[in-house]
């Protein structure tokens, strides 16, 4: 009979292991999968890069990655050139219609800039990006 409480622990850690997040009622009760960090865009402050082009940080890792939302209104440019430094660039255009100096990307577009690469951010009908740096 000394088994049967570590049988019965072990049986309870199994059960527990096989839940997902929704079953699990310390997830629900938290809400918030652990490791998970979230923003709210409108919540995000807003720096001014440029005249009508605004930053919203949304997230930073310990190895400079960040993510942010990059807003710009209709009929703004980019303030010289904007080189991919360090690492790369990873543009996801939210809404309207981003060009990057060459041609027009149109909502629903991803764009990868590779490390070293350049371009001249600019709008004539204003967007939304999500930008990614996953090497800072």
């Amino acid at each position: 009979m000394t088994n049967q409480k570590p049988r019965e622990a072990e049986a309870q850690a199994q059960a527990q292991a096989q839940k997902t997040p929704a079953e699990d009622s310390s997830v629900r009760a938290s809400g918030q999968l652990p490791g998970y960090v979230w923003s709210a865009a409108h919540d995000a402050p807003t720096q001014e890069l440029f005249p009508g082009i605004r930053l919203r940080p949304l997230w930073s890792g310990g190895n400079g990655a960040k993510a942010q939302l990059l807003e710009m209104d209709p009929h703004t440019c980019w303030e010289g050139i904007d080189v991919h430094e360090p690492g790369p660039e990873e543009v996801f255009v939210v809404s309207g219609v981003f060009n990057d100096g060459q041609r027009d990307y149109p909502a629903g577009t991803f764009i990868h800039a590779p490390a070293g690469s350049s371009h001249i951010p600019q709008t004539t009908s204003g967007c939304t990006l999500f930008v990614f740096y996953p090497e800072g």
